[in-house]
C-alpha cells in the first residue's frame, strides 16, 4: 500500500488538513479556512506539475567485482546512474531490483537533484555488496529512484537503464591432496632434463634469453662461443586426467533440466564436478571434463593454471541435466582406455550401472567414483578398484572426496 501512495509523511499531513479545512470550513462558516484549503491543494498540485518535469536519463552502468560470483561468495556492484529535472527535486531514496540468485541490501538515500538549467547535471553513485545465491546468469536490475518534489510533498519512482547481467559460478570447494600412489601414471607435474650423456656438462645449452635465471648459465659453453649460454629448459610434462559428470536425467530429479537450483543433488553434482577439476589441475594434471555420453562440457583445462580452473567454473553456471543417450551409460566407451585420474560423478545407480563402471578401474591409475545420492550398495564397485564414496545431496564435497581418498590406505579397493 505504502509503495504505491504517492504522498510522503509531510504531503500525507498537508492533504489531511486541506481536507480538514475544507470540512470544517462550510460547517463553522470560517472563510480563512476555506482560504487555507485551497493554498495547501494549490501546494499539492504544484507539486505534482514539479514531479513530473523530472524524467529519469535511462543511462545506468554496473561495474561488478569480481565479474563472475560464486555460490555463497560475495561481489560489490558499484552503480551510475544519471537524472536530469527541468525543476530541482528533493532527496529519495534508490533501489535496484534484484533477481532471486543473488541477495543484499541494494537500497540506500539519494541526493537531491539539482535544476538542469543550472548546468549541473543529477548523477547518483552507489555501491552494495550481493551474495551468490543459487547458480546461473542471472538480471540485476531495473534502477529505481524515488524522487520528492523540491516541498518534500510527493513522491515518485523511477525506473531507469536496463538490466545488468551477472553470472553466477557454482562455488568451488577446497579439496584434499591426491594420493602418491596417483603417480604411477604420470602423477603430478613432473620435470625431465633431456642429457646427451652423463654429467651437467653434457647437458644441450642454448643461447641466453631475457627471463632465463643466471644459475642455469652454462660457462663452459659460454666461453667456447663466446656468447651467454644456458642449460636446455626443463621441458614440463602434464599428465591427463578425465572427469565425467553425468547429466542423464534418469540420475536426477526431473527438475534438473529446469532452471539451475532447481535440483539440490545436480547442484552438489556440478559443484563436486568444478571442485575436483580445480584439485587435479592444481595437482598439475591437463583436465577434460565430459558428460557420460562423450561430450566435452568445457575446454581442456591446463595444467597447473589454477586461475583457468575456477574461470572454468564459470562455463557450468547455466548447466544442466539432459535425456537420457540410447546406450544409457555412466561413462564414456573411451573412458575404458584411460590410464590416468578417473573421477566420475553420477547420481542415483542401478544394477546395470554398476556392471558397466567396473572395466574402467583396471586401466585408470586412480579410479575415483562420486555418487550423489542418500544411499546406494557400493561394496562390489570399491571391491573392483573404485574409490567410491557417498556424496550426500546439500552435503559435503570435501568430506567424500577425503572419503574416496582414505580408501587406497585402507587397502580398500586397489
Amino acid at each position: 500500500m505504502r509503495r504505491w501512495w504517492p504522498f510522503t509523511l509531510r504531503g500525507t499531513g498537508a492533504l489531511l488538513l486541506a481536507v480538514a479545512a475544507f470540512v470544517i470550513a462550510q460547517r463553522a462558516g470560517i472563510p480563512e479556512l476555506l482560504y487555507f484549503a485551497t493554498l495547501m491543494v494549490a501546494l499539492l498540485a504544484a507539486s505534482a506539475v514539479a514531479l513530473l518535469l523530472t524524467r529519469g536519463a535511462g543511462t545506468v552502468s554496473r561495474a561488478i567485482t569480481p565479474e563472475v560470483p560464486e555460490v555463497g561468495g560475495s561481489a560489490t556492484v558499484a552503480v551510475r546512474a544519471g537524472l536530469r529535472s527541468t525543476l530541482p527535486s528533493g532527496p529519495g531514496r534508490w533501489r535496484d531490483v534484484l533477481p532471486s540468485g543473488v541477495t543484499g541490501l541494494a537500497e540506500g538515500p539519494s541526493p537531491a537533484t539539482a535544476s538542469t538549467l543550472s548546468g549541473r547535471g543529477g548523477g547518483l553513485q552507489a555501491r552494495y555488496d550481493i551474495v551468490g545465491r543459487t547458480r546461473g546468469i542471472h538480471a540485476l536490475g531495473p534502477f529505481e529512484i524515488v524522487t520528492t518534489d523540491p516541498f518534500g510533498l510527493l513522491r515518485r519512482r523511477l525506473a531507469l537503464g536496463r538490466t545488468t547481467p551477472v553470472t553466477v559460478a557454482p562455488a568451488v570447494v577446497d579439496l584434499g591432496a591426491l594420493p602418491s600412489a596417483s603417480g604411477e601414471a604420470g602423477g603430478t607435474r613432473q620435470t625431465t632434463t633431456l642429457q646427451l650423456g652423463q654429467g651437467a656438462d653434457n647437458l644441450v645449452a642454448r643461447p641466453y634469453a631475457p627471463g632465463d635465471s643466471m644459475r642455469r648459465i652454462h660457462w663452459r659453453a659460454t666461453a667456447h662461443r663466446d656468447t651467454l649460454m644456458v642449460r636446455q629448459e626443463e621441458q614440463e610434462s602434464s599428465p591427463a586426467a578425465t572427469v565425467v559428470l553425468d547429466r542423464a536425467v534418469s540420475r536426477w530429479s526431473p527438475a534438473a533440466t529446469h532452471a539451475p537450483g532447481s535440483d539440490a543433488a545436480f547442484e552438489t553434482a556440478v559443484t563436486a564436478c568444478v571442485s575436483v577439476v580445480a584439485r587435479l589441475v592444481h595437482e598439475g594434471y591437463t583436465v577434460d571434463v565430459v558428460d557420460s555420453d562423450g561430450t566435452l562440457l568445457t575446454d581442456p583445462v591446463d595444467g597447473g593454471d589454477d586461475v583457468e580452473a575456477r574461470a572454468a567454473a564459470a562455463g557450468f553456471a547455466s548447466l544442466r541435466a539432459r535425456p537420457d543417450d540410447p546406450a544409457h551409460r555412466v561413462v564414456p566407451a573411451s573412458a575404458a582406455a584411460l590410464a590416468g585420474p578417473v573421477v566420475v560423478i553420477t547420481g542415483a545407480l542401478g544394477p546395470e550401472d554398476r556392471a558397466t563402471l567396473g572395466g574402467v578401474a583396471n586401466h585408470s591409475a586412480l579410479p575415483v567414483l562420486l555418487v550423489v545420492t542418500e544411499h546406494v550398495e557400493l561394496d562390489r564397485l570399491r571391491a573392483g578398484g573404485w574409490r567410491a564414496a557417498i556424496l550426500q545431496p546439500g552435503g559435503d564435497v570435501a568430506a567424500a572426496w577425503d572419503d574416496a581418498m582414505e580408501q587406497g590406505y585402507a587397502g580398500v579397493g586397489r
